[in-house]
């Protein structure tokens, strides 16, 4: 007889798959994963997106508890706060995946 699935598990690495499941956080994600801290400004310039939609991805992910932040002066600098994240996307990067 098989086990029971663990639904907490499995709902809880579906909340993390779904929440960083955009290029763009991918990449917020992977800057930040080589980059102590950051602000909107520095992200934004990086990855060549508006402000807003910086904003917009970094309140998400934030809000979800991928990233933590923190004021310094007039900026907010955002950190990797779920460390493990970078390691999920580098197996997802090492998968064969033929995009249609």
């Amino acid at each position: 007889m098989e086990e029971q699935i663990d639904i907490d598990r499995v709902e809880k690495i579906a909340f993390v798959l779904k929440t960083i499941a955009h290029p763009m956080r991918v990449g917020i994600i992977d800057l930040l994963s080589r980059n102590d801290k950051m602000s909107v400004n520095d992200i934004t310039a990086y990855l060549g997106l508006e402000q807003s939609l910086t904003s917009h991805h970094l309140a998400n992910l934030k809000m979800k508890g991928i990233l933590g932040s923190k004021r310094d002066g007039k900026n907010i600098n955002y950190y990797l706060k779920m460390k493990e994240v970078p390691e999920i996307l580098k197996i997802l990067e090492d998968v064969n995946v033929v995009v249609f």
